[in-house]
């Protein structure tokens, strides 16, 4: 036991030094590019900035941290030849590769749980502040359990639109709502229809009634028509982007808000790939671990050690590329989406696990 807890130290720190490492790396490099960016902001909204940015780098990096702490750790322990004494003692490799395998799952367990809702709130925060820099611009859409919603504006006044449902990329709205806003600020119309198709530069509606909300009685003098074409400054591709990325929702608000696009009519695959990649985060660090104690955990007497290490980083980049490949893939449907989140890293486990038997075992 003392034993497995003298490992798990040992881990811990090394996994510590690491992350502090590259923390100082991002921070500096961040920085300079945030200086290129906002070069009228002060320093110190380029620093908030920086340090608004930088969780989310951590949390993408965090396996090349996780496999880099796993190289520095048994090659440490190499040198020392206390590997050599545990062998001799009875404690096979795998015994050995318990306590940094198990500490490996908790910190991915604990950067599912705990980082994941602070990287996302800081990255939507991020994307506000640099967003409101660059052009003074905010989200078109927004998704409710009252249905989706939307909002466009010129120099004639600003529109906010409420659809009970919408197609799987928010040109086609139903059972709609459109309140009208003069550049004075009061309301000025209202209009709703059974369904409103975006094309180019406008809105078509289909079953509509208008109400002038200036007028002395908008009751009485309003309008129906079958057919009404509403000018628009809203595109597609402004629509899809308002989303965001699945990385910037919690992943305890994750599922909910999966309902609500599904409720409202889109499709929610991308961000049901993401939910079950994080949900495997704790296998993937878990098999980061067993990839770098794979080349490394023998004696420096046997020589090759870079050519270890090099093995060892090339194949956790391969890992992270077929886990990338992978998630494409499922976000287009291509493979199920428990395939694309779970093969990857069950695979990355079992490919070094098959090399130390060998290696155990001959």
């Amino acid at each position: 036991m003392k034993l497995h807890l003298y490992f798990a130290r040992r881990f811990l720190l090394s996994f510590g030094a690491v992350f502090m490492i590259f923390v100082g790396i991002l921070v500096l490099f961040d920085l300079i590019e945030q200086i290129r960016r906002f070069p009228e902001v002060s320093f110190l909204g380029k620093l908030g900035l920086t340090l608004l940015h930088i969780p989310d780098s951590l949390y993408t990096i965090l396996p090349l941290i996780v496999i880099l702490a796993t190289l520095a750790l048994f090659l440490s322990l190499a040198r020392t030849s206390e590997l050599v004494v545990t062998r001799a003692a009875g404690r096979s490799a795998l015994r050995s590769l318990m306590s940094p395998v198990i500490v490996a799952l908790l910190i991915g367990v604990l950067a599912v749980t705990a980082f994941n809702p602070i990287v996302a709130a800081t990255q939507k925060q991020y994307e506000i502040v640099s967003e409101r820099l660059q052009s003074g611009g905010a989200s078109v859409l927004s998704i409710s359990r009252e249905g989706l919603w939307l909002r466009q504006g010129d120099a004639d006044g600003q529109t906010v639109i409420r659809a009970a449902r919408a197609n799987l990329d928010g040109t086609e709205l139903y059972d709609v709502s459109f309140l009208g806003f003069a550049p004075e600020g009061g309301p000025s119309f209202r209009i709703e229809a059974g369904a409103a198709r975006l094309e180019a530069g406008a809105w078509q509606l289909r079953d509509v009634k208008r109400w002038e909300l200036d007028s002395d009685n908008p009751e009485r003098e309003a309008t129906e028509q079958d057919t009404m074409t509403l000018p628009s400054n809203l595109t597609r591709s402004q629509i899809l982007e308002s989303f965001g990325t699945p990385s910037a929702i919690p992943i305890w608000e994750l599922p909910r808000f999966i309902a609500q696009l599904e409720q409202a009519g889109f499709s929610a695959r991308q961000h049901r790939v993401w939910l079950h990649m994080e949900l495997a985060q704790p296998l993937l660090l878990a098999a980061m671990v067993l990839v770098g104690a794979g080349f490394t955990m023998r004696h420096t007497r046997f020589g090759r050690t870079g050519l270890m290490v090099l093995l060892a980083l090339v194949m956790g980049f391969s890992l992270y590329f077929v886990r990338s490949l992978a998630q494409i893939l499922g976000e287009t449907g291509q493979i199920p989406i428990l395939l694309a989140a779970w093969g990857p890293p069950i695979a990355a486990m079992l490919l070094p696990l098959g090399l130390l038997l060998h290696w155990e075992d001959g």
